[in-house]
């Protein structure tokens, strides 16, 4: 313990360190002279929210609207008209707050039904253990973002449109290659505290970190039943502060990825609407490296390579988990608008549930068609599969593209988990790398081919719409393979290496006595279900 925790206060202190790092990058940005351009305010934090809100924010105001001097005149001449306006400005920021926070409270809601999911596909000797990783991953997570997660995140995306601030995140640490800029991480907003004390960055945070938290609890569920808390503990801080800060970085705040349409005509750059990529294939590789290096459960292979099932204890609490993550779902995808006034959000909800139905339905068919019978719990992660797929392409496809993506997310499903198993010999009890690793790099993709062309002028700086193959864009499916190609390459050999780096100092995985005897009482100090655990056919 004593090894743990000087590792993990060292950690703490070298990532703090980056902090003085925003200040110095502030002060080294080039000024713009009086002869380019005229001097720009400097964006001010408003911790209050009581400048946010204005004429210049009701739609398509700032784009073509009058100027500051047109506003000055119509408070003058027409004071009532000049009232209204910043009452309709400050009325949709408000309603966009509500909606972020509100769909930010369902995504964090999500964090009962992975912790049921997990916990129901796993064995019942190690079901506080399970839960418990569940559960703290939203504690650690949380803290560990606060700490530097969403400044290397996001402090260079700023200001944030919808919500009306967020100006002062404006710190991007680039390096320039052939003559272009390429965003690596972000340098304001550490601890939330300076100039980050503002209503849009607070409220940004909120919905950014239950993001991360997602992701951050995905291998927990292909770890399970033999990964050491020491071991987790220590994993949860460096995802949530280094590794998943890093890629939302290229893809959410303004980094390489994202410029890919504005640097290179690639389409809009890699377009991941609400984190198929950032989140769900971040968190699935990262299982894969995770699961590769602990090795299978005793008893999961035998002497000959023979495939032994390790069936979960409780079915039911792991198809109620499914339900609730599906429910939680509709603020991850439709919440990721940022704004309850962009009314594309009832594509979005609906693009979700039609696409969950579909996957849910195919890997159903699928295992009644190969294997006899139509397996519940293939059924329910094919529902999960279908809308980790769904995740990033949802607000830019139609209802027959969401219903297709969907159909072959259950699907790939389904073979993707007897690959895992079967060939790749990778133990994973709930079927993690598959649902989210395998699907969130398919979801990716999907957007580089079923994009309509209907929706996201703007998107990443690039003017138009976002189309896919099949709507004449091929560059934007060239964007897309990049993302995911970046993100296998990153994510895999970032967490391969820190568990092999890991396990010299903490071991990764328990002794062969607790694993048989089960990890509940040994690593967490509770037994889930006393009364059983004299009973070994409940084990």
């Amino acid at each position: 313990m004593q090894k743990l925790l000087s590792t993990f206060l060292v950690t703490i202190l070298l990532l703090l360190a980056c902090a003085p790092m925003a200040a110095y990058a502030q002060e080294a940005k080039p000024e713009t002279s009086a002869a380019e351009a005229p001097a720009a305010e400097p964006a001010k934090p408003d911790p209050t929210g009581a400048n946010i809100g204005t004429a210049a924010d009701i739609v398509g105001y700032a784009a073509n609207g009058p100027t500051k001097e047109d506003l000055a005149a119509m408070s003058e001449k027409e004071p009532l008209a000049a009232k209204v306006a910043e009452a309709a400005g400050k009325n949709k920021i408000s309603i966009n707050f509500t909606w972020t926070l509100i769909c930010g409270f369902l995504v964090m809601f999500m964090q009962l039904g992975f912790a049921l999911a997990e916990t129901g596909f796993t064995r019942a000797k190690n079901a506080a253990h399970t839960m418990t990783m569940n559960f703290m991953v939203y504690g650690i997570g949380m803290l560990g973002y606060w700490i530097c997660g969403y400044a290397l995140q996001m402090g260079g995306a700023g200001p944030f449109a919808t919500l009306g601030g967020g100006g002062t995140m404006d710190t991007e640490f680039a390096i320039s290659l052939f003559g272009k800029d390429f965003g690596i991480f972000g340098l304001k907003g550490f601890m939330l505290g300076g100039d980050a004390y503002d209503v849009a960055i607070f409220t940004m945070f909120l919905f950014q970190m239950v993001f991360m938290d997602t992701t951050v609890t995905i291998p927990t569920g292909a770890m399970a039943e033999r990964w050491s808390f020491k071991s987790f503990v220590i994993y949860g801080f460096f995802m949530s502060m280094l590794i998943y800060p890093l890629y939302a970085n290229w893809v959410w705040g303004g980094g390489w990825l994202a410029m890919l349409g504005k640097n290179f005509g690639l389409g809009h750059g890699t377009v991941d609407f609400a984190g198929s990529s950032v989140v769900h294939m971040t968190g699935g590789v990262a299982a894969l490296a995770g699961a590769m290096v602990l090795g299978p459960r005793m008893g999961k292979y035998g002497p000959d390579g023979k495939v032994n099932a390790l069936p979960g204890h409780h079915i039911p609490m792991a198809i109620a988990g499914c339900l609730i993550l599906a429910f939680g779902w509709f603020g991850f995808n439709a919440g990721s608008t940022l704004a309850g006034s962009d009314l594309r959000i009832g594509v979005v909800a609906t693009n979700t549930m039609l696409a969950s139905a579909a996957g849910s339905v195919t890997a159903m068919f699928y295992m009644w068609i190969f294997y006899g019978k139509p397996d519940a719990s293939m059924s329910a992660n094919g529902l999960l599969a279908a809308l980790v797929a769904i995740t990033a392409p949802c607000a830019f496809v139609t209802a027959g593209s969401a219903v297709l993506i969907g159909a072959i997310a259950g699907v790939l499903l389904c073979v993707s988990v007897f690959f895992v198993d079967r060939t790749l010999k990778v133990d994973d009890p709930v079927g993690a790398i598959s649902v989210h690793g395998v699907n969130g790099a398919w979801g990716l993709l999907a957007v580089g081919i079923f994009a309509d062309g209907t929706y996201g002028d703007a998107f990443n700086t690039v003017d138009g719409t976002v189309k896919g193959l099949l709507y004449g864009d091929s560059g934007q499916f060239l964007a897309q393979c990049m993302g995911v190609a970046t993100n296998f390459v990153f994510v895999f050999v970032a967490f391969f290496v820190f568990f092999k780096v890991l396990n010299v100092f903490i071991k990764n995985r328990v002794t062969p006595e607790i694993e048989r005897e089960g990890l509940d009482a040994a690593e967490v100090g509770v037994v889930a279900y006393p009364d059983f655990s004299l009973n070994k056919t409940h084990r």
